[in-house]
């Protein structure tokens, strides 16, 4: 690359971290028309491995993984067009999800109320954002969902109103791979895109 390039290093968003990274490159491409971006989501997880008998710890552990993924971003016919974002800030639930620095290392805390409130809260943001798109829950065919766990791919999916083929390629990146924080949209929106690219060629 050249030694001019613009970098922006955004770091503690989490495993919604892709999407402030598409924001700017958004944001970015809007100064500059002609330009073409790359965003890149890197996590590794596995520096907060450790030992111990905290349920928290215990889950983290089993459905946390490393993962590294980049998209293309320019003004282009060919491709997947960006087409809005939305964002909630919870503060009230700030001790549900976070880390905590204890005894010199990081410890992932997780509540285990946590799949009730992503399944309430999502519902309501999804339905806000599509009222604001002016879009049908029905005109959206494909669905990129977290996969924080069993019980919130679950939750997700009933307060949605998904069916098994729309949660699919969820629960296939987070059997393989495990919930690998921000890079995993992206996991999940190659994989769908490579069944679509192979259905539209047969």
């Amino acid at each position: 690359m050249e030694t001019d390039i613009r970098a922006y290093d955004l770091v503690g968003s989490g495993c919604g971290g892709a999407l402030p990274n598409l924001q700017i490159c958004q944001a970015l491409l809007g100064e500059q028309p002609a330009g073409v971006i790359l965003s890149i989501s890197v996590e590794i997880c596995s520096a907060t491995f450790q030992m111990g008998d905290d349920l928290s710890l215990i889950i983290s552990n089993a459905i946390f993984g490393d993962g590294a993924a980049a998209a293309i971003i320019w003004n282009r016919p060919k491709g997947l067009k960006l087409n809005g974002f939305t964002t909630t800030f919870l503060p009230v639930y700030r001790e549900d999800i976070r880390y905590r620095y204890q005894d010199g290392r990081l410890h992932n805390q997780l509540s285990l109320r946590l799949p009730e409130l992503v399944s309430a809260t999502v519902e309501k943001l999804i339905r806000e954002f599509l009222r604001h798109l002016n879009l049908p829950h029905s005109a959206i065919d494909h669905w990129g969902d977290t996969p924080g766990g069993e019980k919130i791919i679950d939750g997700i999916s009933t307060a949605l109103n998904l069916t098994a083929e729309q949660i699919s390629p969820t629960r296939k990146i987070m059997s393989k791979f495990g919930n690998m924080s921000s890079p995993t949209v992206w996991f999940i929106l190659a994989d769908k895109g490579l069944r679509l690219n192979r259905e539209s060629e047969s």
